[in-house]
Formats: structure tokens, sequence, C-alpha cells
């Protein structure tokens, strides 16, 4: 099957791209990630990717947009379901790429994170699925997450320490962070 792949890091790929080939899929990558910031984040994983993708000779689309500017202001107004957006916005584009270019599947790395919202990804795709006509292809990848860690580790793969946007980087600091104003002598 003529599978498009929408990856969101090297790292997460790892297994996914493994345990798709052994089932007999055809693939391809997608990397579209408009979400990741700040800039510095973004080239690091795109960087990665691109190795990774030419290490284990994956043909790989670059939709190369750092969308600060366009991602901000779809999430800003509803900070507490921002990662839904995130998923739509991402598999909207994975979709439509997907049927406008002869893909039979469209799936995402998404679904190894066990940090993620497995439910409304497979949720969201399936509503792009019916969209653009185009199947959407489910596993649950989340078994593999470790190992996929573990092999990236190994192959000296940028690690990312964050889903990617700006808000979620915020969460990682947020116990570190002190509300307060003092006076530094």
């Amino acid at each position: 099957m003529k599978t498009l792949l929408h990856i969101c890091c090297a790292p997460c790929s790892y297994m996914c791209i493994q345990e798709l080939r052994a089932e007999g899929h055809e693939l391809t990558g997608l990397w579209y990630n408009p979400n990741i910031h700040p800039f510095t984040e973004y080239r690091s994983r795109l960087d990665t990717l691109i190795s990774h993708a030419q290490r284990v000779d994956l043909p790989l689309v670059v939709n190369d947009c750092y969308g600060l500017r366009e991602f901000v202001p779809m999430v800003i107004g509803e900070l507490g379901s921002r990662c839904k957006k995130c998923y739509d916005i991402r598999l909207d584009m994975t979709a439509r790429y997907a049927a406008d270019n002869s893909f039979e599947a469209f799936t995402t790395t998404l679904l190894i994170s066990p940090y993620q919202n497995h439910e409304a990804i497979c949720e969201i795709a399936l509503e792009k699925s019916k969209k653009y006509g185009v199947s959407f292809h489910y596993k649950d990848f989340r078994p593999y997450f470790r190992e996929g860690q573990r092999l990236a580790r190994e192959s000296g793969y940028y690690m990312q320490k964050y889903c990617g946007c700006i808000f979620s980087e915020e969460e990682r600091y947020q116990k570190k962070i002190k509300n307060s104003i003092y006076l530094v002598k």
C-alpha cells in the first residue's frame, strides 16, 4: 500500500517506519510541523529527520514552513485545546497531500507518543480521511516508543525535550518559573 507518513521528528519516526515497512507499506515521509518553535528547534528536528530519511532510504517530502506567525493566532484563543488544533492543521495538510498525490493511505508518527492525545489524533485523522477521500491507516505505535527513543539515541540523533510548540516548552519549565517581583542588589 502506498502510504504517506506524517513525521513529527526523527526519533518518533524510527519504529513507525520499521513497523510499516514490515507490514508491506510503500512509504513516503512528510515533514509539515508549523507548530515547532523556536526556529533553532525547528531546524534541529528537520535536519535530523533529513539525515534519518537518507539513512533509511525513505523518500521525504518537506514542506519547510516555519509557521510561528501563522500557528500562534490559530491556537492563542483556545490554549486549552491547542493540541487538537495542532493535530488538525498537520493532519489536514497530510491527508490533502496524500489525496492530491495518489497515495492510498496516510498515517502519522504522532501515534507513537504516550504524551499525545491518541484518541483525538485518530478522530481528527478519520475526519480528514472522509474529507479528502483517502484512507487513514491506524496503528497504535505506542508499544514501540521506548525502543524508538533508544535507537535514536544510539544513532546520535537530536532528541527534543518537548512536543514542539512554544506553549509546551513553557509548560516544561513551569515549575521553575517564579512569578514574583523582587529587587536584586
